[in-house]
């Protein structure tokens, strides 16, 4: 299926129904007087996380969503039914703003967390609900509200506890395979990956997280160079981040490329340069003795932050790396529930 991350569409929830005008009228009973019943409150628009769904692809193309009006009131005192919400699965980490005004109206993160962005229109009362001792017989009711409308924008998110960034073709692909159960396609040109790639880790002890390969980042993206400016919002919420870099002929260093790359986060988003890095050096297998000062000057320019080399084509390195993401997933957490207990 092909990936989507932003929607746009018309959504409109359903309309209360009329009450009734009726009178009873039965044989022996000649003052039964008036017994319209109310109509039925109209549907509720409602957006519903799935973590079964990865895109919006099937959203994209309904223009126009509305949900079922409420019945219309009855005699014999009987209400109309209320009318079915619609209810409209979204990936976990969708985020809904109204189109015009933007808005953020709800953010989906979690599996069924539901969110009701149109509320339906109440049912218009009855004529047996207008009798009084001065009106006996009332031959009005009340017409149902309109239910809510409005242009949502959807915007999806991906929610993982690790981000790989990086130039095109330094490997983040070959790594998140390695690393996961995601299988991307895997090539040896620029822009192999045009989607995000999702896949879980499973770190024993039933310990699992998310990583997820962020495509396209060159220099220019935040302006919409390459792929970046579609992707940059997936690194959003992502915990910490895995930065991929290689030794390059066609690039001036490694340090480069990622003073370049983390330009762009600052661009997009001036917290984005901010979180947490972990520097990795791929493709160690194939380096020669004349890039051994390159290697050097990025050694110096990481200091004591988190470094390692490996080489995903001899499996060389990945387990200290893994270990060392793990444990640090594993600490983001507990200081973030520590966090919720406290508040």
């Amino acid at each position: 299926m092909k990936f989507v991350d932003q929607a746009i569409v018309e959504v409109s929830a359903g309309n209360g129904g009329a009450g009734a005008v009726s009178f009873r009228r039965e044989k022996y009973i000649p003052l039964g007087g008036p017994d319209g019943g109310d109509g039925g409150k109209g549907g509720d628009i409602v957006f519903r996380g799935d973590e079964n769904i990865t895109t919006l692809y099937d959203i994209r193309y309904r223009h126009k969503i509305k949900a079922e009006n409420g019945q219309n009131g009855m005699g014999a005192n009987m209400y109309g039914r209320a009318g079915n919400d619609e209810i409209i699965k979204v990936p976990v980490g969708t985020l809904i703003y109204d189109n015009g005004t933007s808005e953020l109206l709800a953010d989906i993160t979690a599996h069924n967390q539901s969110e009701i962005i149109c509320r339906g229109g109440i049912g218009g009362r009855g004529n047996a609900k207008f009798k009084t001792s001065v009106n006996k017989a009332p031959r009005y009711a009340q017409d149902g509200i309109p239910g809510e409308s409005r242009i949502v924008r959807l915007e999806l998110k991906l929610i993982a506890d690790v981000g790989i960034i990086g130039f095109p073709s330094v490997g983040k692909s070959t790594l998140i395979s390695i690393i996961s159960n995601a299988r991307p396609k895997i090539a040896d040109y620029p822009f192999t990956t045009l989607i995000p790639n999702l896949g879980v880790v499973d770190a024993g002890d039933f310990f699992t997280y998310v990583v997820a390969d962020i495509p396209g980042l060159i220099e220019g993206a935040h302006t919409g160079a390459g792929l970046g400016h579609r992707f940059l919002r997936h690194v959003e919420r992502s915990r910490f981040l895995i930065h991929l870099v290689e030794i390059n002929p066609a690039r001036k260093s490694p340090v480069d490329d990622i003073e370049k790359i983390n330009r762009e986060l600052e661009l997009f988003d001036e917290n984005l340069a901010k979180r947490e890095q972990i520097f990795v050096l791929n493709k160690i297998d194939s380096y020669t003795e004349e890039q051994e000062e390159l290697r050097r000057q990025l050694r110096e320019y990481v200091g004591e932050r988190p470094y390692f080399e490996i080489s995903g084509i001899t499996r060389s390195g990945i387990r200290e790396l893994m270990n060392f993401v793990s444990a640090k997933v594993a600490e983001y957490r507990k200081n973030e529930q520590e966090g919720q207990n406290t508040q």
